[in-house]
């Protein structure tokens, strides 16, 4: 033991060595006990500074933020937790993650799992850090994962009134034949109207007319911001099969058929003009006579005819030897696609209203769209010699589905439709195409459930397969 350093620890008490002391301090210095003395005095300095050192990084790892994303409930989880940053601890078990579905893996450093409640929980870490005793319990540090609930659970499901005015089903769904084809159609209340406990807006109507051979389809979207849109819409779909009963039992319908004929045989003279000519006039007036009908309703309920505002796509179809004649009215937002017979193709059957900051919606009750330069494009018609699918949907189904506009032309987007109708989505909910049968109304309506942030309107599809 130097002289140094127990000069230094007497001058640390004020004892001064000088003069005649200095052979009194040599030989004090070289006496073992004294040394041996000296030497503890060292070791326990040093044993109180590695404590403090001990001490004070075990406060600098409970004091380090550790943040861990967010989980949700019934959302497939993953999150790395990263110690690279302290290499002189060894984690030995991470506590409180089971109950919530959750589980640690050491060798990865991975939590990972489905989250089967909600909470703001405290995952408890325990660890040993690098100069500790071993046989000591280990330190624990708390560190904080918050699962949100699943937001679907967050959604009321209130019936609507049954009582008020103009109350109608909040789901529905039919299979059923139709002419040599079948539909399969399905309506559902949006959640955010289910979740005030307010009335489904969209509506559906169709039916084979024998013995003319015309099958009606008909679609209509009620707005949500008219008080009286969800008796509009029913109007509008039942004002439409009515009229073409009626007008079914008049029509030159074998003038309609020859004409049809020619021109899948290329045999007639200006056929295709002939044919637009008809389209317009017969689905025209046809349109033209649902807004009467909504007026006439609104004078009568001493209502504004706004308050009946909705959308209205319809179609009709005939099987004949050459093929199937489509013909399309549309006004609103709602889309009328055609897939080919291998779904190679797709033809939408009408014009979309929308608009880029809104507000560009048409609606049936809108005298101005009779007299717009627009009109004839409102109307479609094809001629195929056969199809896989004729649907027609309200936006409840198209914004999440197909999202924009420019998508429903687009194949590929009909495909990925096609795959998520049979079941190729979150949920593995399917309505198996290919298959016909009374099950399907309640599958396409389960389907109907799926979740899509920000996408809770009224739910419309009918499909004819």
């Amino acid at each position: 033991m130097s002289k140094k350093y127990i000069r230094e620890l007497f001058a640390a008490r004020n004892i001064t060595i000088a003069g005649s002391r200095q052979q009194l301090f040599d030989a004090f210095v070289d006496d073992e006990q004294h040394q041996l003395l000296a030497r503890q005095i060292l070791e326990n300095q040093q044993r109180l500074m590695d404590i403090w050192q001990y001490k004070n990084r075990l406060a600098d790892i409970q004091q380090q933020t550790v943040t861990i994303p967010n989980a949700t409930v019934g959302k497939p989880y993953q999150a790395t937790l990263d110690f690279r940053q302290w290499a002189d601890v060894t984690w030995t078990a991470i506590e409180g993650l089971e109950e919530y579905g959750l589980r640690y893996d050491a060798a990865s450093g991975i939590i990972q799992g489905t989250p089967v409640k909600s909470g703001d929980i405290r995952v408890k870490l325990q660890f040993r850090l690098a100069g500790g005793d071993a046989n000591a319990a280990p330190h624990e540090k708390l560190l904080p994962l918050v699962i949100n609930p699943d937001p679907r659970s967050l959604w009321k499901n209130i019936p609507s009134d049954m009582a008020g005015p103009f109350w109608k089903a909040d789901d529905v769904a039919e299979f059923a034949p139709l002419g040599d084809r079948w539909v399969t159609v399905a309506s559902k209340r949006g959640r955010s109207h289910a979740n005030v406990g307010s009335f489904r807006d969209d509506d559906y109507s169709f039916r084979h007319l024998e013995p003319s051979g015309w099958s009606i389809l008909a679609v209509s979207d009620g707005a949500g911001s008219a008080k009286l849109s969800r008796e509009g819409s029913r109007l509008a779909c039942a004002g439409i099969i009515d009229y073409f009963e009626q007008y079914f039992k008049t029509a030159p319908i074998a003038d309609m058929d020859a004409l049809f004929q020619e021109h899948a045989a290329g045999t007639g003279t200006d056929t295709q003009k002939r044919i637009t000519r008809l389209v317009y006039d017969t689905l025209g007036k046809a349109a033209f006579s649902i807004h009467k009908k909504l007026e006439e309703f609104a004078a009568a309920q001493q209502v504004s005819i706004k308050d009946l505002h909705s959308t209205l796509i319809f179609v009709l179809l005939k099987k004949y030897a050459f093929g199937y004649v489509i013909m399309s009215f549309g006004v609103g937002d709602c889309p009328i696609g055609l897939l080919n017979k291998d779904c190679s193709a797709i033809t939408l059957m009408n014009r979309l209203d929308v608009g880029e900051f809104g507000g560009g919606t048409r609606f049936i009750t809108m005298p101005e769209i009779f007299t717009s330069d627009k009109f004839p494009t409102r109307f479609g018609f094809k001629l195929v010699p056969d199809f896989a699918y004729l649907m027609l949907m309200t936006d409840g189904i198209y914004d999440p589905k197909f999202v924009v506009e420019a998508n429903l032309e687009k194949i590929e987007t009909w495909k990925a439709f096609l795959d998520d109708l049979n079941g190729n989505n979150p949920e593995k909910v399917a309505l198996p195409l290919g298959a016909h049968a009374p099950e399907s109304a309640g599958r396409l309506s389960a389907w109907m459930d799926f979740w899509s942030p920000g996408n809770h309107d009224d739910r419309t599809l009918m499909i004819i397969s």
